[in-house]
């Protein structure tokens, strides 16, 4: 183990001065507290190990920058949060160009009182087949993988992160009614998929 002050924990308020002090050990003491959340976060929005490298990298390079701009008004876990999760969505946007445009095609269809035409059967339960299961999984993985870049990353920070709408809703600059839209509609897309996946012979 070692024993470099750069790798031992400090308090955020303890990095935020020795970032802005440009302290010698700061970048280090960052990466080793951040890293591997900004990394996880990016490669779950993006999809890509590569992506998520080359965002996890432009998003330490933006803190050690940036940390002037930090106010303080929320936690700096929080700031360094929707940096990531800002950056990860424009890479994401930036890779799929115009692929989002015929995706609402696969959603399912609702009538005129807005419920579902075809809400489908559950089979999570007969899902039971570890293999099966392991299957399910990588299944859910493309399916999420094949989400618009603003569903994704709505579907992300709320099902996979755990953030609540109004946190969302401010980290993406959209409406609370357009959170909601965004995770409830992916969320029917992904049953859909799965569904599909399930119940073929």
């Amino acid at each position: 183990m070692s024993d470099r002050a750069g790798t031992a924990t400090v308090t955020d308020e303890r990095l935020q001065r020795d970032l802005l002090a440009q302290a010698p050990d700061a970048a280090e003491t960052l990466v080793h507290q951040y890293g591997a959340r900004i990394y996880r976060l990016a490669r779950r929005i993006t999809g890509n190990p590569e992506d998520a490298e080359e965002v996890s990298q432009d998003v330490l390079w933006t803190i050690v920058r940036k940390i002037g701009t930090f106010k303080g008004e929320s936690a700096l876990g929080s700031w360094i949060y929707r940096i990531t999760a800002n950056a990860a969505y424009e890479k994401l946007r930036g890779r799929r160009g115009k692929e989002d445009v015929s995706w609402e095609t696969l959603l399912p269809g609702f009538d005129a009182d807005g419920h579902l035409v075809d809400p489908g059967r559950d089979w999570t339960q007969s899902v039971e087949d570890p293999v099966l299961q392991a299957e399910a999984r990588r299944r859910l993985r493309e399916a999420v993988d094949s989400l618009p870049a603003d569903y994704r990353t709505a579907f992300v920070l709320h099902d996979m992160e755990g953030l609540p709408n109004p946190e969302i809703a401010e980290l993406l600059g959209i409406s609370l009614p357009a959170v909601k839209s965004r995770v409830h509609r992916s969320r029917l897309f992904l049953r859909q998929r799965l569904a599909e996946y399930v119940g073929r012979d």
